[in-house]
């Protein structure tokens, strides 16, 4: 919990003000047991109506302040206890924002989801519960019982018996639930990944009449989490049985011997305010009780979330940054090698290339080459093991990732849009960008004619991840996006690949004049794509085995003239 407690400081306020209602509350709640003992005892027995109306006027009064203390001590707990959610879900989702590819494949989606909204909820969940009851509880058992025994001293003995038993009770029933508390969380983790994988694939998994084996996956998930959640509720279903026999064998005791200490003299108002006290402090130990079920969940919530918070990312700003360069930049590779984290060998080994402003460069390769992991190293998605990158002369880890992200509009390889229209999605890199710039961007990303065709153009609605729309449309959108952005470089990661030939030609053939004075960096499977680059790498492997244009490669390169031939006849590719 100490790691997330932190965030409870800026409403210390609130919980000030709820710790004094809720005290005040439980003080009250003990005077009028009293009041009540006096009305009988002094009042009615006595037969002074006088005394009845007076104390009378006083214990409503009490009365009153209770319900007052208790809407203001609610109110100022769940107000604590959501805006201290609502900022250790924001410093999580922060977290989370800043870490590296290697950092998010350590926990998975499905586990940061579940941590970011069920585990964030249930330790908002014990903070509400600990400002309303734990606080109370104590003031309301070690009041009871000291105006229990300014009732009769003797009568006390019950509960030396009672309370004691409850105690122990609650201690061996936390003992056994704290572990399970944190299995639960992580069969949750379970479920919600077979269920997101479920909802994602659910093409393939009916291509493939997968449906049944799907259910049959997440039933056991579902199982699984059942079981645990039932172990749970075995150890604590037994907490209230013994609990109400507890309560319940003490109000027998205590009317018992309350009944020979009325024959010796006892006032019948001073039992009953005995046996109401009893009842608040039983009730007191029930509230504990609560608090023990919810409390163990809480911390294992609050564990979960620790172990996010702790986690320093793998790619950081530099503590010293340098500036980048004004105006156009180039962009080297020098003897870069990678090997993804636990991997035993490189993926990419000493890959050395430049690009001046106005260059394309073009990969190409077998699948599993290397192509996207090289071009995903220059915007720090991972960083090198061997080697460098610069950017403007300048090595991108002694930039900011603000900075080095800035200059590069990136097109992955699956163009993933957002839930809102086509402007919001264009504006994602450039939210400063008019309409005008958004036309023109459609234009030159071959998207503008189908824009127009949508009800409302660019206020159409977009669906979360584009499905709304093709694939290919969902990838000239992605390209747009990357424009609106106006970057120095562009990094276009197998982007093509979801385009007819034609639309395919026509993109490329009008990035041409927009981009002037910009690297281009393209991935592709179609040599068709890239044959006019000014330079074209061939990977095998992860190493570099030929580098050049389209024509040079062709006479000098086995792997690409290979790779030509077998999408293009000789005719073709010689042209």
């Amino acid at each position: 919990m100490k790691k997330v407690l932190p965030y409870l400081k800026p409403f210390k306020w609130e919980m000030i003000g709820c710790l004094v209602f809720v005290v005040l509350q439980s003080l009250a709640d003990l005077m009028l047991p009293t009041l009540n003992s006096d009305i009988v005892d002094k009042g009615i027995m006595a037969r002074n109506t006088d005394y009845i109306w007076r104390h009378g006027a006083i214990m409503l009064a009490v009365a009153l302040g209770v319900v007052l203390c208790s809407v203001a001590a609610a109110y100022l707990s769940s107000k604590l206890s959501m805006g201290f959610g609502a900022r250790l879900r924001s410093a999580v989702f922060e977290k989370v924002e800043s870490f590296s590819q290697q950092d998010l494949d350590i926990f998975g989606t499905p586990s940061l989801i579940t941590r970011t909204t069920n585990d964030v909820q249930q330790v908002q969940m014990g903070v509400m519960m600990t400002f309303r009851m734990l606080l109370s509880a104590p003031v309301m058992m070690v009041g009871g019982v000291i105006m229990a025994m300014q009732q009769d001293m003797e009568l006390t003995v019950t509960l030396a018996i009672i309370v004691p038993l409850m105690l122990l009770t609650l201690l061996i029933v936390m003992l056994k639930a704290m572990p399970l508390f944190s299995v639960f969380q992580k069969k949750l983790d379970r479920v919600n990944q077979v269920m997101r994988e479920k909802l994602s694939g659910v093409r393939v998994i009916r291509a493939f009449i997968r449906v049944d084996y799907e259910a049959e996956r997440f039933d056991k998930a579902n199982a699984d989490h059942a079981d645990v959640g039932l172990k749970i509720g075995r150890v604590m279903a037994v907490i209230f049985p013994i609990m109400t026999i507890l309560f319940n064998g003490a109000a027998i005791l205590i009317i018992w011997f309350g009944g020979h200490r009325i024959e010796v003299g006892m006032p019948f108002g001073h039992l009953q305010a005995f046996i109401t006290y009893t009842m608040q402090i039983l009730i007191a130990v029930m509230m504990a009780t609560m608090m023990f079920i919810m409390l163990p969940r809480a911390f294992a919530s609050a564990k979960r979330i620790r172990e996010v918070l702790d986690v320093e990312p793998s790619i950081i700003d530099p503590t010293n940054a340098v500036a980048l360069p004004e105006g156009p930049v180039t962009v080297s590779f020098d003897n870069v090698s990678f090997r993804y984290p636990n991997a035993e060998s490189d993926v990419l080994h000493t890959i050395s290339f430049e690009a001046k402003p106005g260059d394309t460069i073009a990969f190409i390769g077998s699948t599993g080459s290397g192509k996207s992991t090289l071009i995903n190293l220059l915007p720090r998605f991972f960083d090198v093991t061997g080697g460098h990158i610069k950017l403007g002369g300048v090595d991108i880890r002694d930039l900011t990732l603000d900075t080095l992200r800035r200059c590069i509009g990136f097109i992955p390889q699956k163009a993933y849009l957002f839930s809102g229209t086509v402007a919001s999605n264009l504006r994602y890199g450039n939210p400063n960008a008019t309409d005008e710039q958004l036309w023109q961007a459609l234009e030159v990303a071959q998207a503008k004619e189908f824009v127009e065709s949508m009800e409302n153009g660019l206020e159409a609605e977009i669906s979360q991840g584009g499905t709304n729309v093709s694939g290919g449309q969902r990838q000239r959108l992605a390209i747009a996006r990357a424009l609106v952005a106006n970057t120095n470089v562009y990094i276009f990661d197998d982007s093509f690949s979801a385009l007819d030939f034609k639309t395919d030609s026509l993109l490329r053939a009008a990035l041409k004049p927009r981009l002037t004075d910009a690297i281009q960096l393209i991935v592709a499977q179609r040599v068709s794509t890239i044959r006019h680059a000014d330079a074209i790498m061939v990977l095998e492997d992860g190493r570099a085995v030929g580098y050049g244009t389209h024509d040079q490669l062709m006479t000098d390169c086995a792997v690409y003239r290979e790779i030509a031939l077998s999408q293009l006849n000789e005719e073709e590719a010689a042209s």
